[in-house]
C-alpha cells in the first residue's frame, strides 16, 4: 500500500474511532410560567446531559439510581440556582426557591421559583449551555397565567437568552383574576431555516446514524448501489419520522436506541462475513433498519413539542427531514471519494474493509451494552 493510501486509510480509521466515543449533544427543555406573584421555571435534562453539569469525579456511570441521586443532592442543590438566570430591567434576580427531582427515565428536572418580574423587559438566560457538549440546544417556552404561549426560542451556547415583556398588574383585559398580563415579544420559535439547520446538525452529531450509513457505504461497488442505499434509508426514516411525530406509531426510546445500536452491529458483522464484498439485497436491509432510525430522529421534534398545543406540523417535519437529507449527502460526498480511492487497492479490500467493519461492529456493541445492560 502506498504512503498516500495508508494516510487515507488512517483518516478513515480515525473517523470510525472518533464517532465511537463521541456523544450526541442532545436537546433539553425549559418552561417558564408567570403566576400572580411568581415566575416558575422547570428545566429538564436527559441523564447524559445532566452528568455533564457535574464535576468529573461526581458523575454517575450509567443509570442514575435513587441512592446516587441522593448522594449528588448537595452538588445539584448548589447547581440549581445557576441553571437559569433572570434579568429584570437588566438587574439579576435570584430564585427564592429551588428543588431538583429525579423523574422517570433518569431525567433530571430543576425547578426554580422567582418573584414575579416587575413591568418591563425580562431576559431569561441558560448560562450552563456552555458546559454541555457543543451543539446542545435548549427549547424554552414562556407561558402566561392561563397557559397561553407568550414566546419561545431554541437556545444554544452562543445565543443563550430569551426576552419577553411584562405589563403592569391589572393592565390586561380579560384577566379574570385581576392579575398582571404579560405582553410577549415576537415569538422566536425555530423558523424554516432553524428547523433545516437543526436537521443538518442532528445528522452530523448523530454518530450512531452516521456510523450505520458508513458501514453500508464502505462495501458499495457501484454508484447505482450507493444511490439505492441512500434512497432506501431516506424513504424508511422519513416514513417513521412522520408517523412518530404525528403519533400514529410510537415506540419508547428504551427500545429504539438499543435497536439502532443493534443495527450497527448487524451491518458490521455482515460486512465481515462477506469479506468486504457487497451483500445482495442490502437495500432491503437498509430500508428495514432505516425505519428504526426514523424513530430516533422523531425524538428531536417531540422534545421540541412539535405538533402539540396547536403548533403547525408540516413545516417543521418537512424542513427538519430535509436538513437530515442534506447532512447525509454532505457526509457521503466527503467520505465516498476516499472510500472509492481506497477500494482500488487490493490490500485495503482484504484488510482495510474487514478492519473498519470490525470497529463498526465493536462501536455498535459498545452502544448496545451502554443502552441496555449499563443504561
Amino acid at each position: 500500500m502506498t504512503p498516500r493510501l495508508r494516510s487515507l486509510a488512517f483518516c478513515a480509521w480515525l473517523a470510525v474511532v472518533g464517532v465511537a466515543w463521541a456523544h450526541d449533544p442532545g436537546i433539553s427543555t425549559a418552561q417558564a410560567q408567570l403566576r400572580t406573584a411568581t415566575l416558575e421555571v422547570a428545566v429538564g435534562f436527559a441523564p447524559a446531559d445532566a452528568e455533564q453539569l457535574l464535576p468529573p469525579e461526581a458523575r454517575v456511570s450509567g443509570k442514575w439510581t435513587q441512592a446516587e441521586f441522593v448522594a449528588a443532592q448537595p452538588l445539584l442543590a448548589g447547581l440549581a440556582p445557576q441553571i437559569m438566570e433572570l434579568l429584570n430591567g437588566g438587574v439579576a434576580v435570584g430564585p427564592s426557591e429551588t428543588r431538583v427531582e429525579l423523574a422517570a427515565g433518569d431525567a433530571l428536572n430543576f425547578f426554580l421559583v422567582y418573584p414575579r418580574p416587575l413591568p418591563g423587559v425580562v431576559t431569561l438566560r441558560a448560562p450552563q449551555l456552555g458546559a454541555l457538549p457543543a451543539g446542545h440546544r435548549q427549547f424554552v417556552i414562556i407561558v402566561d397565567e392561563r397557559g397561553s404561549t407568550l414566546t419561545k426560542k431554541l437556545l444554544s451556547a452562543k445565543d443563550d437568552g430569551i426576552e419577553f415583556s411584562v405589563a403592569a398588574p391589572g393592565s390586561g383585559s380579560g384577566d379574570a383574576g385581576g392579575g398582571a398580563v404579560a405582553v410577549a415579544a415576537p415569538v422566536e420559535a425555530p423558523t424554516f431555516w432553524g428547523f433545516l439547520w437543526l436537521g443538518v446538525e442532528h445528522i452530523w452529531t448523530g454518530y450512531d446514524h452516521l456510523l450505520f450509513l458508513f458501514a453500508l457505504l464502505v462495501v458499495c461497488r457501484s454508484f447505482r448501489s450507493i444511490v439505492a442505499i441512500i434512497t432506501c434509508f431516506t424513504l424508511a426514516h422519513s416514513l417513521t419520522l412522520a408517523l412518530a411525530t404525528l403519533e400514529v406509531v410510537n415506540l419508547p426510546s428504551r427500545f429504539v436506541e438499543p435497536a439502532i445500536a443493534a443495527s450497527i452491529v448487524f451491518v458490521g458483522l455482515e460486512n465481515l462475513m462477506r469479506r468486504g464484498e457487497e451483500p445482495k439485497g442490502r437495500w432491503a436491509l437498509t430500508f428495514a433498519f432505516g425505519l428504526i432510525h426514523g424513530f430516533g430522529f422523531a425524538s428531536v421534534l417531540k422534545e421540541l413539542g412539535v405538533g402539540q398545543g396547536g403548533q403547525g406540523l408540516a413545516m417543521p417535519l418537512f424542513t427538519f427531514n430535509a436538513g437530515v437529507e442534506i447532512g447525509q449527502i454532505v457526509v457521503a460526498a466527503l467520505v465516498l471519494p476516499v472510500v472509492w480511492k481506497l477500494r482500488k487497492n487490493e490490500k485495503f479490500l482484504q484488510r482495510g474493509v474487514p478492519a473498519l467493519s470490525a470497529m463498526v461492529a465493536a462501536a455498535g456493541l459498545y452502544w448496545f451494552l451502554e443502552r441496555t445492560v449499563f443504561g
